[in-house]
Order: structure tokens, then C-alpha cells, then sequence
């Protein structure tokens, strides 16, 4: 392993450190307890970075589901990796491990695969993070090509610091405990993406996985539940999309929103969604 790759290895095993960090951090509410201040930094904290990681890390980032420019990109993924959600390229490499191997032993985060039940559940969670899955053999070339996205994938720790200080400066030790309680929460809200979404729910669409539609973490993660129709339609901007009795149906899509709003003010196009005719070529049997 030459230099640079060894230099890389060292700045994403801060991730996982970061992440067990705000885990005991959600023990100062012991002391603290959860104001009304803090609460609304804690949701707010959550519900700006959950929408950074969905709409830009996800959508704009990994699948190209719709353009935007650079400037768009380049804020939404600090956003997204002050929530503890590694950087740009480690994320987009990670992802696309996951689709190209699904529910297989080399999917990174599967429930299923090697082991099922509380093991696989346990994996899919949170263990994936103390393998060696977790570094990436290889980096997306269109994000390493980008110096800004490529700074902020090796320099990803920065943004979690720095807003840990701004809570810190802003409310003291409740509102960094609730700092630390926001980040936990979105962790596992995006980890259920990959545990529950491949457990419970339904498969209106044909796609050879254990993608399932599910209900409870499309709310938790505003709108990335619908994950049987993401892994039919992975380009899909939006996921909200069902199918009932015979014809397509639009699900509760915030993410989806927010990308047309951010259309609005002429900071997205090219929104990509599948026809109804290949909704319905998709339909489970």
C-alpha cells in the first residue's frame, strides 16, 4: 500500500471514531437533560442534514437522478458529511458497492448476507463500520476529479468538529449533547436504509432483492424508505412511487420536494423519472 492510500485510511478511520464519539456523547442528557432549545437544534440538525444526504450525497452525487451546479454540490456534501456521514467519494463508492452485489457476502451492508437474523440485523446496522468493508478498494473518478468534493472526502471529519464547536458556543453542553443525539439518530436513520429497508415492507417492483418498501424509514429519512423502487429505478429522483391495483401511485416524498424547489430557484434539471410504462414493465409478478 503506497502513501497515499495509506494517508486516506488513516483520514476515513476517523469516521467510525466520530461516530462512536456522539454515541457516548448522548450520555451528557443524563446531565443536561433536552430543553426546548436544545431539541429544536437537535431537529433541525437532523432535518438539514438528513435532506444534504438524501437529495445531494444520494441523489445528485451517487445516481445522478438530476443536475445542479458545482456550488450546489460542493455545500450540500460539507452539509452532508458534518453529519458524520463520511465524504463524497468514500459515500458514492460505498453505495454503488452496495447495488452492484445486493444481499450478497459482498455487499458492505446487507442484512441478510453472511449471516441472517439478529447477526445479519446487527451488520447492517452498525457492525459493517469495524470491517473491512468499510474502506473502499476503489474511488468514483467523476468525484475524485473534483477538488473541492475530493477535499471535503479526506478532510470529511472537519465539518462534524466544527459544528460540535458551534452547538458547543451556542447553547453550551445541552446543546452539544444534542449535537451528539441529532448526529446518533440520523446515523441509524440512514443505517435502517440498509438493515430494515431489506426486511420489512412491500416489493410492488420486480428487482431480484430484498428491497423493500417500508413505511416507517421513509419517514425517518424523508423519502428513502421506498427502496424497492429505488432499486428498480436506481436513477429515480424521485422514490416515492408505489403501484396500486394496476397504476401507478405518488408517495410522501420530501426529499423529491426539496429537489423541485431547489428546480425552482434554477439550481436543478434534469429531473429523472421513469415512465408509467416502465413503472408498470417492472411490476412484481
Amino acid at each position: 500500500m503506497g502513501l497515499v492510500p495509506r494517508l486516506r485510511r488513516v483520514l476515513y478511520s476517523f469516521g467510525p471514531v466520530l461516530i462512536v464519539a456522539k454515541h457516548l456523547g448522548c450520555l451528557l442528557l443524563f446531565w443536561t437533560g433536552l430543553g426546548i432549545g436544545a431539541a429544536l437544534w437537535a431537529l433541525a440538525l437532523y432535518l438539514v442534514r438528513m435532506l444534504a444526504t438524501t437529495a445531494i450525497y444520494h441523489r445528485l452525487i451517487t445516481h445522478t437522478s438530476y443536475r445542479a451546479p458545482r456550488p450546489v454540490a460542493w455545500i450540500g456534501a460539507a452539509v452532508a458529511a458534518s453529519a458524520g456521514q463520511m465524504g463524497p467519494s468514500w459515500w458514492k463508492a460505498h453505495h454503488l458497492a452496495h447495488h452492484r452485489h445486493v444481499d450478497t457476502a459482498a455487499d458492505p451492508h446487507t442484512p441478510l448476507a453472511p449471516s441472517a437474523g439478529w447477526r445479519g440485523l446487527w451488520r447492517s446496522q452498525a457492525g459493517w463500520l469495524l470491517s473491512s468493508n468499510f474502506f473502499p478498494t476503489t474511488l468514483p473518478a467523476d468525484v475524485e476529479a473534483d477538488l473541492v468534493l475530493r477535499l471535503i472526502d479526506r478532510l470529511h471529519f472537519v465539518p462534524v468538529l466544527l459544528l460540535a464547536g458551534l452547538s458547543w458556543q451556542l447553547g453550551g453542553l445541552p446543546w452539544l449533547a444534542a449535537f451528539c443525539l441529532s448526529g446518533t439518530l440520523l446515523f441509524h436513520g440512514v443505517a435502517s436504509v440498509n438493515s430494515l429497508a431489506h426486511l420489512l415492507g412491500d416489493q410492488p417492483f420486480a428487482t431480484g432483492d430484498a428491497s423493500r418498501n417500508n413505511r416507517f424509514v421513509a419517514l425517518i429519512t424523508l423519502g428513502e424508505g421506498w427502496h424497492n423502487l429505488h432499486h428498480a429505478f436506481q436513477a429515480s429522483v424521485r422514490q416515492g412511487i408505489t403501484l396500486h391495483d394496476g397504476r401507478p401511485r405518488l408517495l410522501l416524498d420530501p426529499t423529491y420536494r426539496f429537489i423541485r424547489l431547489l428546480q425552482r430557484f434554477g439550481w436543478a434539471w434534469d429531473l429523472r423519472i421513469p415512465s408509467e410504462r416502465a413503472l408498470l414493465a417492472r411490476a412484481a409478478d
